[in-house]
């Protein structure tokens, strides 16, 4: 994706904060680096900073780019904007060194706070600081723009060609890119979008892309557009071939020459985006089902669980009744496995007809004879594993960990395949499965778990990992493939469908575990709704309509 969205789920009132968002501002990102080295390849992160707690949160992340010091970002940061609220911001810069998603291992380029007011309030909505943080360093500084986004929900999708382009190249020939921009108020322009290299043509044929319409002109038709030509190096001096402008106006009349560089426009349509919404007002056979029982609300912990709802735990947790595991059955509290099932049930099990989620665990010893099973129901009841609503889920949880001994190791994959076999029998848009993995961040089968996700992101299905304990994730961060797409034997995840979260930055110190609950559930659940319109907008399936609702009580007879 080429933004971050605040909110990725359908709903503008928080009740956490009891704020509506008076809009949506997207942040653009550039530097202007003079610590670095000229080949850094260079990444700027995003940290909010909650109202209560005052704990600086990742937001998320721009993408990298290589060997410049001036680098313009085209991933964008979408927030929503509370005027009467002061919104502290921070900015971090590195210089990327591997594919590790760990931060400590890489170089630090500089840091800026700000406020998002301070952003929309300046100039223009444009705001350059001096990057701080290095003692007794100039790092250089950071340009922040932002602009309100209207509520154009159409996206457009266009592919270009160039025929006899300037040859750049000594040796061979141009590898040309196209970049965009839209321009602003105040006559300058901001990247938009950034097509791929195609090596080695003066006639290059760049692949079809997709951008939100109010990411390429925010809705203004006769807004000017503007496109330049580069011959892509591979030290990051791209030499310029050449620029024109255009409009959404011009570009919808479609095929055609645009300027005298030969770039012509092959073809150019518009779409307009369905919500999540769209999906669920389409009635039970669309979405209702979808994530009722045959939703799959999976759960899993430690040892490799799964169920439409699982858990269990690797041997090294020891015995449920003794408070040094994780799984220790507290007569006062909720251990962090059942808090975690239940911040995020209670909110999934609304879409659910029935209430009612085949619970499964995977990893144990059952007795009476010690018999290892990898697919076992929580409630022992093989002919019928269906659990009524969290509380079902919740008891035979705690009744499975009195009767079965927690068996490792620790397998993913397993879980990850059973879901999808369910999902691949369901691929028309009727059925959506999520996987929640509630587990220690101990994996013994990571190659085979990051081939199932592969695998897994051609379905309809969505993973959500929740980290329990106090263990290094960077495993668990690695599947979540929000910064590097997860890939295996070479072949990349056709969708992102998993996300991470550690359990530990959602204790309350207050001991407050409602509303610490509340932001658990709301951040492993944000992706979801994204994730399903990406699968359904991949597919070319569309919301069914609106089921008429004829109402079934009498008319008072007239008087």
């Amino acid at each position: 994706m080429d933004k971050v969205e605040a909110t990725a789920t359908v709903r503008d009132f928080d009740p956490l904060s009891g704020s509506i968002p008076a809009t949506k501002v997207e942040i653009t990102v550039s530097c202007r680096l003079v610590h670095a080295g000229a080949d850094a390849a260079v990444l700027v992160v995003l940290y909010t900073q909650g109202v209560e707690s005052k704990q600086w949160r990742e937001f998320g992340r721009t993408e990298v780019i290589d060997n410049t010091l001036n680098p313009d970002f085209v991933r964008k940061f979408i927030l929503d904007y509370f005027f009467e609220e002061k919104q502290n911001l921070r900015f971090d810069v590195y210089d990327i060194d591997s594919k590790s998603p760990d931060l400590a291992k890489h170089d630090f380029l500089g840091q800026v706070h700000c406020t998002l007011g301070e952003i929309v309030g300046s100039p223009a909505s444009r705001l350059e600081k001096p990057l701080g943080g290095i003692p007794g360093k100039k790092c250089g500084s950071i340009v922040l723009s932002a602009e309100e986004l209207g509520n154009c929900r159409d996206y457009a999708t266009m592919q270009f060609c160039a025929n006899k382009l300037d040859k750049k190249d000594f040796f061979g020939k141009s590898d040309p890119f196209m970049v965009f921009y839209r321009s602003n108020e105040d006559g300058t322009f901001t990247i938009c979008h950034k097509t791929e290299v195609v090596k080695n043509t003066l006639n290059p044929v760049w692949q079809a892309f997709s951008i939100p319409v109010r990411g390429l002109c925010n809705g203004d038709y006769d807004r000017t557009i503007k496109v330049e030509v580069y011959d892509w190096d591979r030290d990051g001096s791209h030499d310029f071939i050449g620029e024109f402008t255009t409009s959404y106006k011009e570009l919808c009349r479609g095929q055609s020459q645009l300027n005298a560089y030969e770039v012509s426009l092959l073809s150019f349509s518009v779409e307009s985006e369905h919500t999540f919404l769209d999906y669920i007002k389409g009635g039970t056979s669309n979405f209702y089902e979808l994530i009722s029982l045959e939703l799959q609300l999976s759960v899993w912990s430690p040892s490799h669980g799964f169920a439409s709802l699982t858990l269990t735990s690797p041997v090294l947790k020891g015995n449920p009744s003794q408070s040094t595991s994780l799984h220790y059955m507290n007569p006062y509290q909720m251990n962090a496995y059942a808090m975690a099932l239940k911040a995020v049930g209670e909110i999934i099990q609304d879409y659910d007809s029935d209430k009612m989620f085949p619970a499964l665990g995977f990893g144990a010893k059952l007795p009476p004879d010690g018999r290892v099973s990898h697919e076992f129901p929580l409630n022992g009841n093989i002919e019928n594993p269906y659990c009524n609503g969290m509380e079902g889920i919740l008891e035979a949880y705690h009744q499975s960990l009195k009767t079965v001994q927690l068996y490792g190791p620790t397998n993913f994959s397993p879980v990850v395949n059973h879901v999808a076999r369910y999902a691949a029998a369901v691929q028309d848009g009727s059925q959506y499965f999520v996987l929640l993995i509630i587990t220690d961040g101990v994996i013994s089968d990571m190659a085979q778990t990051k081939e199932a996700i592969v695998n897994a992101a051609k379905l309809p299905m969505s993973i959500i990992i929740v980290g329990v304990g106090q263990a290094e994730f960077d495993a668990m961060v690695e599947l979540d493939g929000d910064d590097i797409r997860i890939s295996s034997r070479g072949k990349l995840a056709e969708r992102d469908i998993v996300q991470f979260v550690p359990f530990r930055d959602y204790m309350d110190r207050t001991g407050n575990h409602v509303l610490s609950m509340a932001r658990l559930a709301k951040d492993v659940l944000a992706e979801i709704p994204d994730q399903l319109i990406s699968y359904m907008k991949s597919r070319g399936i569309k919301p069914k309509p609106v089921p008429l609702v004829y109402s079934t009580t009498p008319r008072a007879a007239p008087r």
